[in-house]
């Protein structure tokens, strides 16, 4: 701070009186509150870098705002349409927002939304009386809730290729999906307040010991239960896991958390006492 207040002054000198006035009138020192922000944002930046990873990719070039702001490309306009739901049943990410939607998974702005939202969610779940009879639980899902499966979607054009099950679901059988940090450290959390996780997922029954493995590798453990749709389902998303959450609830659980990347994830009676919906831009499921 005090070697720019000191280039300033030395500026105004050297520009001579004549110009004095302009330089009054243009430059402004920055605010305790600005300069308070600023760190904050370089706080964040060092926080991003030192996070542990959830892929081997990074962005190219530029980033997700710049991209977002280039003219005839309202990709970030588009994506807030789809977070805030008001635009539904899509099937592909627009051709000319792969650059954009690439660069904002990849990139810091993922994971500190991430953070923001589970951050809601620990707070909530701290604040929490239980009544100690260990039927509160808290509903996950799985893809791209509790693992992320951006490897995949990296090499498919980040949602804008139409979704193929047949290589999709031979990914999941790798059983390589990794941890979404922030997610894993909300169930962690849980686990340590005496709530107990359930994970419901669009994954298939026959899927069910890949998946198992492959949460437990990437650090989950101690989950209640671990619900997949029956094979050969034939409804909704929506209408699927609503059912099973009402199956909860009729068992005697309480629902008290629901968090998911999909609306589909948390609508439908009933949601739970509390929904949190993560960030995707990359498919739409209804």
């Amino acid at each position: 701070m005090a070697k720019l207040v000191a280039l300033l002054v030395a500026l105004v000198a050297a520009a001579g009186s004549s110009s004095c006035a302009a330089w009054e009138l243009s430059i402004r020192m920055p605010t305790a509150r600005a300069v308070e922000e600023a760190a904050a944002r370089l706080d964040d930046e060092i926080r991003d870098a030192a996070a542990p990873l959830i892929h081997a990719l990074r962005p190219l070039v530029g980033s997700a705002g710049e991209l977002g702001r280039r003219a005839g490309v309202p990709c970030d306009s588009w994506r807030l349409a789809v977070e805030a739901y008001n635009k539904r049943d899509w099937k592909t990410v627009p051709a000319s927002c792969e650059g954009y939607v690439g660069h904002y998974m990849l990139g810091g702005h993922y994971r500190r939304d991430s953070r923001v939202v589970v951050d809601e969610a620990v707070a909530y779940a701290e604040g929490l009386e239980l009544a100690g009879n260990g039927r509160e639980v808290w509903v996950f899902d799985i893809d791209e809730t509790s693992l992320s499966n951006l490897p995949y979607y990296a090499e498919h054009g980040f949602g804008t290729e139409p979704f193929n099950a047949t290589s999709f679901n031979a990914y999941v059988m790798e059983g390589s999906a990794v941890a979404l940090p922030e997610t894993r450290r909300l169930f962690r959390k849980l686990v340590s307040l005496g709530v107990k996780p359930v994970f419901l997922t669009g994954r298939s029954e026959d899927q069910r010991a890949i998946t198992s493995a492959n949460l437990r590798r990437q650090g989950y453990s101690g989950w209640e239960k671990l619900l997949l749709k029956p094979i050969g389902f034939k409804g909704t998303a929506i209408g699927f896991k609503s059912g099973e959450r009402r199956k909860l609830q009729d068992a005697g659980y309480v629902i008290v958390g629901n968090i998911g990347d999909q609306w589909s994830d948390i609508l439908g009676a009933p949601e739970g006492a509390r929904t949190f919906k993560l960030p995707d831009p990359m498919y739409y499921i209804g």
